[in-house]
């Protein structure tokens, strides 16, 4: 196990602020139902921030089973009362968008914080219930329609910071991806829209599409709404229910692949509290940061984003306009 370190003295205080963290509450099986799954890093988040008195910290799961297992370990961890559950299947983008306006009701105009932390990984072939492959639909679709829907918020948030004090710290959109996106591809002609089957390792190629989809959207989002501080985070291969639950060979698969690589839960929230933790001025706009707080500047980077970013960008804008 690597020995990951980050100081969490470093975490700001968060009196006034807003959080919103998507989380992996629920399992996703074979035949697209959903199972109880253990919390994973967007539980772990929530009682770490829970402690830094914020004004309020909504998140988001499926599982309101799991949602309340997250709310007692807040409790026991500090007085705090301001963390809310807030149901959302990001598979459906219905269901993102009642989310959407829930989180806006209860934010009372402003939102500092915004982890897009949930996700599935390497699950059987299927479709979303509005027809998208279904890692592509979970993964990014319900978080791009998520994000979409709190720009104004977000962007009224940096207009109300810079005004009152002349803030240069304004809201972060942290985008949750992986190392998984060197090995992604899209296909905008029609592709996405098919489960995607493949012979050999196809639950893997859908995964590292998903995972490249959300490293490009957080770039694409850094260039068009500037006002933001928007970029992606791999938290490193976490020993969380994303990983545990997979059948034994795809289980096997990360074990070996990742021999003395694989980290506890607590490690998994470093790279995202050092994205929350880090000088505004210190993180590059649309940047992709390795743990702890690393900045790939591979050359595989600039080549996925020259080829799909843009069409990403106006895809995802096209197939979400009648959820907006």
């Amino acid at each position: 196990m690597p020995d990951l370190k980050f100081a969490k003295s470093t975490i700001p205080d968060l009196s006034g602020r807003v959080v919103l963290i998507t989380g992996e509450f629920a399992r996703l099986v074979s035949n697209l139902a959903y199972l109880p799954g253990a919390g994973g890093i967007g539980a772990e988040l929530t009682v770490e921030l829970a402690q830094k008195t914020p004004k309020r910290i909504l998140f988001t799961g499926r599982n309101a089973n799991a949602a309340e297992k997250t709310l007692e370990r807040v409790r026991q961890a500090t007085a705090a009362e301001a963390v809310t559950f807030v149901p959302c299947d990001l598979a459906s983008l219905e269901s993102v968008r009642a989310a959407a306006d829930q989180i806006q009701a209860q934010c009372n105009g402003r939102l500092d914080l915004f982890l897009a932390n949930a996700g599935i990984m390497a699950h059987p072939a299927g479709l979303s219930p509005d027809g998208y492959e279904v890692h592509f639909a979970t993964n990014h679709l319900g978080h791009a329609l998520l994000t979409q829907k709190l720009l104004p918020l977000l962007e009224r948030t940096a207009d109300d910071l810079s005004s009152a004090d002349g803030s240069d710290n304004p809201p972060r959109v942290i985008c949750t991806t992986s190392v998984g996106w060197k090995g992604g591809n899209l296909d905008f002609r029609g592709g996405l829209r098919t489960t995607q089957e493949s012979a050999l390792l196809g639950r893997w190629v859908r995964y590292c599409n998903s995972k490249l989809a959300n490293m490009l959207y957080a770039r694409e989002l850094a260039r068009r709404h500037s006002k933001l501080l928007c970029f992606s985070v791999h938290p490193g291969v976490v020993s969380t229910g994303l990983v545990t639950v997979l059948k034994f060979t795809d289980h096997l698969f990360i074990q070996i692949t990742n021999v003395g690589n694989i980290i506890t839960p607590e490690q998994g929230t470093y790279n995202h509290l050092w994205a929350i933790s880090a000088p505004c001025k210190s993180i590059e706009q649309g940047g992709f940061y390795e743990p702890v707080g690393v900045l790939s500047s591979e050359k595989g980077v600039k080549t996925k984003d020259e080829k799909y970013a843009n069409q990403l960008w106006e895809y995802t804008e096209k197939e979400l306009e009648k959820f907006m």
